[in-house]
């Protein structure tokens, strides 16, 4: 069958270092760290008492107290990115096809927050169950998928991905191959976390996955620094609208960029370390480019997992190397959660906008907090250290991994008509 052209007509974002496109564009070419002091808890007694948290935000600003009340924060981050992304795309609902449109969601925990106010309140009360009757709903992972589709009555495909920090890079694959299989017109794709509490930070910490630079928040996300000692945890939302080709041309639509591939892989390794020598990284890669029908040559710009994790970054620097060989030495590379912190199951969505606008704009943001160059990494590759670099970018890769092994990686191209 003849696969259909699918293309990305509108973008929302609620993150760390900006609470729409705009801002969170400016901060990340301006190398703004959104890393700061913990505000949602008091963090005193946890190893780690900082974060990148969402800034500014009243949930009450964007809908009655009332809607606020029903849903976890991750769910508020959704629906404030996906208002943005909706009216950036200009959509006409009444002259589509709702039974065409979908929503197709990512996120690796869902309403944490709410599970754990919730227990946390039985646990401190006489032992009689008083829950909410909001807890269920509020704290299912596929929750905001389904008030997405309310809010605008979208009828198709609806669902939530999880697979960790590759929930929301799955969710836009998904969307991708129900769109060009000719199943969907419109999918209202990205992913949304909201983890910064204490069963999150908590939880991180007894891995030993988070920085711990409580001294010095604004420089602890240092991918491929030697020094670094762990991600920075982040919060937000980031959403994407998919359009078949066709469909977006008939009604005028902007048009971004065109998805043209994404693979998927296992590292079948670790319940949470890489494959030392990235093998899932690798494999995960190369099946883009397969599936995206193009060669390593054709990338220009990888925006990498970069986590800023000791076993992390050293693993896809070698799977990256791999694949492309000499173009290795051609391409830039940076980390946006140098600035942007690790908002887990929202990542995918969040960097996939991030390359969406370095194409947009010729300008690749940089990998911020490298002030001791790890020499374990091969010095040759342009991680775009410190500064914003001026390029033209026709293709790009985005790279997530996921605890459990899951790996998932996105290209994105220039349209052309």
């Amino acid at each position: 069958m003849q696969l259909k052209r699918v293309v990305v007509t509108g973008l929302g974002a609620l993150t760390p270092i900006g609470n729409n496109v705009s801002e969170y564009w400016e901060n990340l070419t301006n190398g703004v760290s959104g890393a700061a002091p913990i505000t949602h808890f008091d963090a005193s007694k946890f190893k780690t008492q900082f974060a990148c948290e969402v800034k500014d935000f009243n949930p009450t600003d964007h809908m009655d107290r009332k809607e606020a009340r029903k849903q976890d924060p991750y769910t508020q981050y959704a629906m404030v990115a996906t208002a943005e992304a909706m009216a950036d795309s200009k959509i006409d609902l009444d002259a589509i096809n709702p039974d065409r449109a979908g929503v197709i969601w990512g996120s690796g925990i869902g309403g944490i927050k709410t599970f754990y106010d919730e227990v946390t309140n039985f646990a401190n009360g006489d032992g009689t169950p008083r829950y909410n009757p909001f807890f269920i709903p509020k704290m299912i992972a596929d929750i905001a998928a389904g008030m997405i589709s309310i809010k605008y009555d979208l009828r198709g495909p609806n669902f939530t991905t999880v697979s960790a920090c590759a929930s929301s890079s799955n969710a836009l694959l998904d969307a991708f191959n129900y769109i060009r299989l000719g199943k969907a017109d419109i999918i209202v794709t990205g992913g949304s976390e909201a983890s910064v509490n204490q069963a999150g930070v908590g939880g991180f910490n007894a891995i030993k996955a988070l920085s711990t630079r409580n001294d010095d928040p604004s420089t602890a996300s240092r991918p491929f620094d030697k020094d670094r000692d762990g991600f920075v945890l982040g919060e937000g939302a980031g959403t994407l609208i998919l359009e078949e080709h066709e469909h977006a041309i008939k009604r005028g639509a902007k048009i971004y960029a065109e998805v043209m591939g994404g693979g998927l892989s296992a590292d079948a390794h670790h319940i949470t370390a890489p494959h030392p020598e990235g093998r899932g990284a690798i494999r995960v890669m190369l099946n883009a480019l397969e599936d995206a029908e193009m060669k390593p040559e054709d990338i220009d710009y990888i925006n990498v997992h970069g986590t800023s994790t000791p076993l992390g970054d050293i693993a896809e620097s070698k799977a990256i190397k791999n694949v492309f060989g000499e173009h290795a030495y051609k391409l830039n590379i940076s980390s946006t959660k140098s600035m942007t912190g690790h908002l887990l199951g929202a990542a995918g969505a969040v960097e996939a906008i991030a390359s969406i606008l370095a194409i947009q704009k010729g300008i690749i943001s940089p990998t911020i907090n490298n002030q001791n160059f790890d020499e374990d990494l091969d010095a040759k590759l342009n991680f775009t250290l410190n500064k914003a670099q001026k390029r033209d970018v026709k293709a790009i890769m985005s790279n997530t991994f996921g605890f459990g092994g899951h790996n998932a990686s996105i290209i994105l191209k220039a349209y052309e008509a």
